[in-house]
């Protein structure tokens, strides 16, 4: 191909033959036209790299790497690497892409200079009813639509679904891309590219089916457990407080159980130190853990002297307890985080 192209499509793959053809397909069917797909074969054993050869024989804009076995991240940077195009969009080898997903995303960066990665609402393609804290999830996902509610919450989970965005390539050169470690690599590269300053956006409408297959590696890769999750958000949530609360202000955490102290270890390992917990279990409350009292709602520390972090993770609470913190007059982002 003589042209360059306007986008490339990074799509690392490892033995999916079953959905692969599928994916390829949502690909071809873009109204976009100007994408390169840079399909990264991981290593496969099945029939992936033999679909993967004769989509590139019959379309001269895909282009297939075999490197030996490296996993997820070194065929990331692969793709990364080999990609030409001024934007790099991420794509699974088990999802699709509607129609006009790539000439959305590609007009939203080009009106919006200042945002450097876009995704899009997803749909839910697994079971809701087998899998019903996933669609829970998706459903986050999709209420966070601006810059703003994107960066104020991303320290509860991932605001984008990886194979849903679509970035400026210089942002590697600037700031990194995935790293190797104990972590889930995309979490933490938002999290970087975030501290940063680089600002999300997200188009408002579906532009890809996320399904959820039991093989999905954040299920069955250990770097996708709850402390690895907890133990990367930690070390960026240090960096925001440092930053943004004033000095003379106390930090308490919402949710005196041994889970959620525990969960919060290293931020007291980074520095940030709680005066004290928040609970509504009236066992817990006028006792202390770890050293320091517990109080209920009822009896808050001043706001003007008081920063609160949310980290109750049980489903529903996060809810609630913005909407009584909200209610006290509590202001997100200036007086407490949702962080669980």
């Amino acid at each position: 191909m003589n042209r360059i192209p306007r986008i490339s499509i990074v799509l690392p793959v490892r033995n999916a033959d079953g959905t692969l053809p599928a994916a390829l397909g949502s690909i071809r069917a873009q109204t976009f036209a100007a994408w390169e797909l840079v399909a990264v074969d991981d290593g496969s054993t099945d029939r992936t790299h033999r679909i993967l050869s004769s989509a590139a024989r019959a379309d001269a804009r895909i282009r297939v790497l075999s490197p030996r076995p490296v996993g997820i991240v070194a065929a990331l940077w692969a793709g990364c690497e080999a990609a030409r195009g001024e934007f790099i969009a991420r794509m699974d080898a088990d999802d699709l892409m509607l129609s006009e997903r790539l000439e959305r995303q590609a007009e939203f960066l080009r009106r919006h200079p200042r945002i450097g990665v876009v995704s899009c609402r997803v749909r839910y393609g697994g079971n809701p009813a087998l899998q019903a804290g996933y669609a829970a999830h998706v459903d986050w996902i999709n209420a966070l639509l601006t810059p703003e509610d994107m960066a104020l919450r991303r320290f509860v989970e991932s605001p984008v679904a990886h194979p849903s965005v679509m970035f400026r390539r210089e942002l590697l050169a600037q700031h990194g891309g995935y790293a190797e470690g104990d972590f889930p690599e995309d979490y933490e590269l938002w999290l970087r590219w975030m501290d940063a300053g680089v600002r999300f956006g997200k188009v408002g409408a579906e532009l890809l089916v996320w399904n959820d297959p039991p093989a999905r590696l954040s299920r069955a890769d250990a770097r996708y457990r709850t402390e690895a999750f907890y133990r990367t958000k930690c070390l960026y949530l240090a960096r925001w407080l440092e930053r943004h609360v004033a000095a003379d202000r106390e930090f308490w955490l919402w949710g005196a159980g041994r889970v959620t102290r525990r969960r919060f270890l290293a931020l007291e390992a980074a520095g940030i130190h709680f005066a004290g917990f928040i609970d509504i279990d009236a066992n817990k409350l006028g006792r202390t853990r770890d050293g320091r009292w517990v109080v209920g709602p009822d009896a808050l520390p001043d706001p003007a002297r008081a920063f609160i972090l949310a980290g109750v993770g049980k489903r529903g609470a996060r809810e609630l307890i913005a909407a009584e913190l909200r209610r006290q007059g509590w202001r997100e982002g200036r007086d407490y985080l949702l962080v669980a």
